[in-house]
């Protein structure tokens, strides 16, 4: 009897665990950032504010050096790990559309000339930011990460990128791949990539990273150890899109620091030859290069004369040339 009694007070309390655990309302809670870096990434972890792919970052080498330096960063095949596939981001959410607008920027001024694998690699990285416990757990949040501070996640958020209108083809094909990638689309060449760079530069972070993949012009890597396995990805999104309040002075006072034609006329003796604007690392050309370019630092333009003006040099140009390609013997004998 005693043991009939211990039976039926267990079973109930063991069917009630049951049920909790089976419950798809009980999702156990994601590890922290603390739990996924190791005490030996704990400066890796203190330098995520600062891994940008903006102007702001700290660069080791820029231009043509840079390309030659980066190619010599080996290329961790084994690290390529495959994200297992998460449940799409719904199209019928009032949160959706939010979302897509806030990845397609991200694609169209991250990488709005690269081929369509490029598009597909920098949204991957979006996505998997938004997996990582590293990171805010939303679209948008991932995107628009340090818009306000000096260094913001991607540059386009914080060096006025957003107030140029986007060319209609390249936005479209930037939309498509949004599309793609919240309904769960996943590129393997990229794996559990969270950041990359363009190939014209060098950042200080490179080295700290496992570089595994270049796609067009961007440089991919993951994170070293626990925090770049598939293991580590699993935040969930948070169900909430919203993009923050932007501080669209900052960027009138950057063109206010911009210097005026006048002061350019000024310095005109210390401009490169050809150039007229300052030089950038994206340039590619030596000093003596003009690339086309018309150097307007010159006291000339170009001028077309008007048809209707040279008219009369034409016709004299071309008589003179009837003249003196005509044969006098030949001309004598048809006299006769």
């Amino acid at each position: 009897m005693r043991l009939m009694r211990r039976l039926a007070l267990r079973v109930p309390l063991l069917a009630a665990a049951t049920a909790v655990a089976a419950s798809p309302m009980f999702v156990p809670d994601a590890p922290t950032s603390a739990a996924v870096f190791s005490q030996a990434d704990s400066e890796i972890e203190a330098m995520l504010p600062e891994m940008s792919t903006g102007k702001d970052q700290q660069l080791l080498i820029t231009g043509t050096d840079a390309q030659s330096r980066n190619a010599r960063i080996p290329v961790h095949k084994a690290l390529g790990r495959e994200l297992a596939h998460y449940a799409p981001i719904g199209s019928g959410l009032p949160q959706y559309s939010t979302a897509l607008n806030c990845l397609t920027q991200a694609i169209y001024y991250e990488a709005a000339n690269e081929p369509q694998k490029g598009k597909m690699a920098v949204a991957q990285v979006v996505m998997n930011r938004m997996r990582h416990p590293a990171y805010p757990n939303s679209v948008c949040g991932v995107v628009y990460q340090g818009v306000n501070n000096r260094v913001c996640q991607f540059s386009f958020t914080c060096d006025g990128a957003l107030l140029r209108k986007p060319l209609q083809r390249q936005w479209l094909e930037s939309l498509s791949v949004a599309k793609e990638a919240m309904n769960g689309k996943q590129l393997p060449d990229v794996g559990t990539a969270t950041h990359y760079h363009a190939d014209y530069v060098v950042p200080k972070w490179a080295y700290t990273l496992a570089k595994i993949n270049v796609i067009g012009r961007h440089i991919f890597y993951r994170f070293r150890g626990r925090a770049g396995e598939p293991s580590a990805f699993t935040a969930k999104w948070k169900r909430s899109e919203s993009v923050p309040s932007i501080n669209w002075a900052r960027f009138d006072a950057e063109q206010d620091q911009l210097p005026s034609i006048d002061s350019v006329s000024d310095q005109r003796n210390e401009w490169v030859p050809g150039l007229t604007v300052a030089p950038t690392a994206s340039d590619r050309h030596t000093t003596n290069d003009v690339g086309g370019r018309i150097d307007t630092t010159k006291e000339w333009r170009l001028t077309i004369p008007d048809p209707v003006d040279m008219r009369s040099s034409y016709e004299a140009s071309v008589s003179d040339q009837v003249e003196a390609s005509s044969d006098p013997t030949e001309a004598a004998g048809a006299a006769q």
